[in-house]
């Protein structure tokens, strides 16, 4: 008897309708491929499956039995998805509403769920899925080991984090709590400064602004350290004048030279200066750090700051700033030199006990240089002196001869426009608020206020500052960030809201009240928000004479009294 007869051995991804040639015997090829399949699940070390469309088991490999203890003949003929974890049914219809599905591809890849093993235990596994004709084709692999090492990598990665954050913040707060008390220290100070001392007296104040100002110094490296390690210490590029935010830095070095009896010599290059792209503020703390070490390191003789700038190198439209700083001080070795920009380090261990300091300040000045993308060296002769190189790609964000023409027409503007006083009755004292919850803090400013052209008020947190500007008049505001009841932010975003609504109703601009924010908190995240909540200044704490005043005389343009 001869026929055509199909034949379906469960194994249809591999063999479908295999023709039989006659009743006595089945085409040796096909045969052959028959057995080939057979072999392949029975050796197979992923999971094999083939299910009908009601969900029953038609067929699976010998590797069941290896990861869940169920054998094939256990399992064929028996609904799937009994075995499946009751919590994964959901997810999993949808897969199999996907995977049957033929308008959509019938296809799944990917997908994991948990499958119970014999001894009751839960593997995890995951599948790659496709529908041909009325049969579903299946390979399952237990990833049970891989999933718990991901869980792992991410709960150690949620930890880490966490624990990053909780640094950060811990950083945040002990710069709060340690400039509080500081910003007392040198405050009041440098308004004792101010009166008149006898020469004993002044001898012992200025000791006391001495050990203060180095304090600070202390405090600003090892959060700087600290935020090096832990990668969040932050390059913040902006449109800057680059004369304009050197010149404090070179200011203080100037005059701390000349009071040791130094030559201070300053040589600036034809094309050092314009508007360029740049962070302004961790420029100077790198000139400042510099020019601090030459003049606490020489004793006599000079300290000679070069500025230049070159146009168009390395490459095109960039410019290469270099700044050297030499001195004749005490100088170092080769031996020395080698770990001179590691932390902890100075050129030899008696300098720690002739001359103070860590040795972070070079590190923290290396990292920050090749943060921008710059380069720092060193060369020294000891007892002759040192010479300390910066080189830093910046953008020009206006030509040079576009930077010079506006310099000459602002000039030529001021000179010719009348004073204009940035307040009603000019010769009036300026009206100051002060937001402060912290009795030594509103002394601070108290005391570098006496004798100044300011009239004091204060209040002790933000929502009282919000209602006496409300209430009353006041030229400029003083806010501190950090104050029960209402924070220095949420003040400042509030009387920015109440000047919002006056100039809606008023149909024209309201006056803008200049609110500069006095905080402990010295981040450059806290001084984004600052900015973002309407503060037109930051005043780092510990805040000196000099820089309140000068922040008053920015906001109000009244210059203070020598």
């Amino acid at each position: 008897m001869s026929s055509n007869v199909a034949v379906s051995r469960t194994v249809d991804d591999l063999i479908i309708e295999e023709s039989l040639t006659d009743e006595l015997g089945i085409d040796p090829r096909a045969a052959e491929s028959l057995v080939d399949a057979s072999t392949f699940f029975d050796v197979s070390l992923d999971m094999l499956c083939i299910r009908d469309l009601q969900g029953r088991v038609v067929k699976v490999s010998r590797s069941w039995e290896t990861t869940l203890g169920w054998s094939p003949e256990e399992l064929e003929g028996q609904m799937l998805l009994t075995l499946l974890h009751p919590d994964d049914r959901p997810c999993t219809q949808v897969t199999v509403e996907q995977v049957e599905d033929l308008a959509s591809g019938g296809y799944v890849s990917g997908f994991v769920n948990r499958y119970r093993h014999k001894d009751g235990s839960y593997r995890q596994l995951e599948w790659q899925a496709r529908r041909y004709g009325d049969k579903i084709y299946a390979v399952a692999r237990d990833v049970t080991g891989r999933e718990a090492a991901r869980r792992e990598l991410e709960a150690a990665k949620a930890a880490a984090e966490a624990a990053s954050q909780a640094k950060t913040d811990f950083l945040a707060n002990m710069s709060h709590e340690i400039r509080t008390p500081l910003n007392g220290v040198i405050g009041l100070i440098g308004a004792l400064q101010a009166d008149d001392l006898t020469p004993r007296q002044r001898e012992l104040v200025d000791l006391i602004a001495q050990s203060g100002e180095s304090l600070e110094r202390l405090v600003s490296d090892i959060l700087d350290v600290s935020k090096v390690e832990a990668g969040q210490l932050e390059i913040v590029p902006v449109d800057m004048d680059l004369m304009d935010e050197l010149e404090p830095a070179i200011a203080t070095a100037r005059a701390k030279a000349e009071a040791r009896e130094l030559t201070f010599t300053i040589n600036v290059g034809p094309k050092a200066r314009g508007r360029f792209l740049a962070d302004a503020g961790r420029i100077r703390q790198i000139l400042t750090n510099l020019l601090s070490n030459a003049v606490k390191f020489t004793h006599e003789g000079e300290v000679t700051l070069s500025l230049n700038i070159e146009d168009d190198a390395p490459e095109p439209e960039v410019s290469q700033l270099t700044l050297t700083v030499a001195d004749t001080g005490v100088g170092f070795d080769a031996e020395a030199g080698r770990g001179l920009f590691e932390r902890f380090t100075q050129a030899d261990s008696t300098i720690t006990r002739r001359f103070g300091g860590t040795g972070l300040g070079l590190s923290i000045c290396r990292a920050l240089t090749e943060m921008m993308g710059g380069e720092i060296s060193a060369t020294s002769t000891p007892g002759q002196g040192s010479t300390f190189t910066v080189t830093l790609p910046l953008c020009r964000t206006r030509s040079l001869d576009a930077y010079d023409a506006g310099k000459v027409a602002h000039q030529a503007r001021a000179e010719l426009a009348p004073l204009r006083p940035s307040r009603a009755g000019a010769d009036a004292p300026v009206r100051v608020l002060l937001a402060e919850d912290h009795p030594v803090n509103q002394r601070v400013v108290e005391a570098m206020l006496t004798g100044q052209p300011y009239v004091l008020t204060i209040v002790e947190n933000g929502a009282e500052a919000v209602e006496a500007v409300a209430g009353g008049a006041f030229d400029v505001v003083l806010m501190d960030m950090q104050m029960p009841v209402m924070d220095g932010l949420a003040a400042t975003r509030a009387i920015r809201a109440a000047e919002a609504a006056c100039t809606a109703e008023a149909g024209q601009p309201a006056r803008r009240l200049p609110i500069l924010m006095l905080s402990a908190n010295a981040m450059p995240q806290h001084l984004e928000q600052a900015k973002d909540a309407g503060a037109d200044q930051h005043v780092s704490k510990p805040v000196t004479p000099t820089t309140l005043l000068g922040a008053l005389e920015a906001a109000v343009g009244v210059r203070a009294v020598a």
